[in-house]
């Protein structure tokens, strides 16, 4: 289907560090099927390695209230929320 297609596309442009396309693909995904947790998940990742740890972690979140099973949501969530502290500790 269409999501899914738009999240394929959104992993492929990931790899090649395209990361604003693949931001916009993962959203379009979102977009057609609000309740599909996978491409949360890519979005976070992506605004994670961006350093937008906040996004990142409302996409984590997102994917845990649709799939609380989700266990690398967990992981990546617990790590943004490590590195975001981190961040704040070092003042910037």
């Amino acid at each position: 289907d269409l999501a899914a297609a738009l999240n394929d596309r959104g992993q492929v442009r990931y790899l090649r560090v395209e990361f604003a396309a693949a931001v916009q693909d993962f959203t379009a995904a979102i977009e057609c099927q609000p309740g599909f947790e996978v491409p949360y998940y890519n979005r976070g990742l992506v605004r994670y390695r961006l350093g937008d740890f906040d996004e990142a972690m409302k996409d984590f979140r997102k994917v845990l209230e649709l799939n609380p099973q989700f266990e690398d949501a967990a992981l990546s969530l617990k790590q943004a929320i490590l590195d975001k502290e981190e961040k704040q500790k070092r003042g910037y």
